[in-house]
């Protein structure tokens, strides 16, 4: 007995044997999965079921790299910050998407993404970068998992170890000069280093900051967010500076003011709304920040360094002495 949408045969034990294919092996040649059914409609009733099942295991055996990209794209869009969205597509589309972008998710092989690794270190990216790569990939192949039903392993994966590099602080001798030089030069921007030194802002969260963050009365400084330049997403524009939250939960948090400071918090104390960096409502991003720093340490004299070694000073001598201030 048989219908013309599916192959179902009356076996000679009564029972109704229907068969659809599976897929295919290595030469081309059709596999087929058997079902049974006490009825004609019960064998019929697993066919459908099996064939969608099939359907699925080989859509997601076949699915590509590239295209469950754009899937766990829309999944992922509304669940993480703009920067880490913005993060995350930089790291894909510029190292990923380049080496795997045609490839099934299911042909992937711990060989495969080892020579892959083993390709970036070759060409300069840090132990700690290529980890990061990776750990987008692997997000990403467990989506892919997840939603079509295909195994992978991928515990074979040989991550490279990371050095971690001792970021000293600023010599002592360098600290007064710095300081020094900002009191004599005081402006909005020497402030703004004053703070990251002795209160331990990152730059972004200093050019985040605004003057509704200040507590006068209580000398507390909040902080509440932080500015960023992240990859725009547009097409118009590569980059875009973002306002957002700070970086972690724990990095929302509420800073004394040493008492030095708080002169110059009431000398340029300005409108609620204002950002305290530029003195009005316009934003001074991270990377102009970083500039201006680098020319007052060319100023003072002071050996280039990176902006962040001002948390590092400040993380590793909290209690600077007053002659320092």
């Amino acid at each position: 007995m048989e219908n013309t949408s599916v192959n179902i045969t009356l076996r000679k034990d009564g029972r109704h044997m229907g068969k659809f294919i599976i897929g295919c092996d290595d030469n081309g040649k059709a596999q087929y999965q058997y079902v049974y059914g006490r009825t004609y409609d019960e064998a019929e009733h697993k066919i459908l079921i099996g064939r969608e099942v099939a359907s699925r295991y080989l859509l997601g055996r076949y699915i590509t790299v590239g295209k469950i990209y754009d899937e766990w794209l829309n999944a992922v869009v509304n669940r993480v910050k703009e920067s880490t969205f913005a993060n995350y597509k930089a790291k894909f589309e510029k190292h990923i998407l380049l080496e795997f972008a045609d490839i099934p998710c299911a042909d992937l092989s711990a060989g495969r993404v080892n020579e892959f690794i083993n390709k970036k270190l070759a060409d300069g990216l840090s132990a700690s970068y290529v980890r990061d790569i990776f750990t987008v990939f692997k997000s990403i192949l467990k989506y892919a998992q997840e939603e079509y039903g295909f195994k992978l392993s991928l515990k074979n994966v040989v991550l490279p170890k990371i050095e971690k590099k001792q970021i000293g602080k600023i010599s002592n001798t360098e600290q007064k000069r710095l300081v020094s030089y900002l009191k004599e030069n005081m402006s909005l921007t020497a402030f703004g280093i004053l703070i990251s030194l002795f209160m331990g802002l990152r730059i972004g969260e200093l050019c985040g900051l605004k003057w509704s963050d200040v507590d006068f009365d209580n000398r507390i400084l909040h902080i509440r967010r932080t500015v960023q330049r992240i990859s725009s997403s547009n097409g118009i524009r590569k980059t875009k500076v973002i306002i957002s939250t700070p970086k972690s939960e724990t990095s929302f948090r509420s800073v004394s003011i040493p008492d030095f400071l708080m002169e110059y918090f009431e000398k340029f104390r300005n409108q609620a709304d204002f950002f305290i960096l530029s003195g009005s409502d316009k934003v001074i991003e991270p990377r102009t920040m970083q500039y201006r720093y680098k020319r007052i340490l060319q100023n003072a004299e002071i050996e280039n360094h990176n902006y962040h070694k001002l948390l590092h000073t400040f993380a590793t001598n909290c209690n600077l002495p007053n002659n320092l201030k």
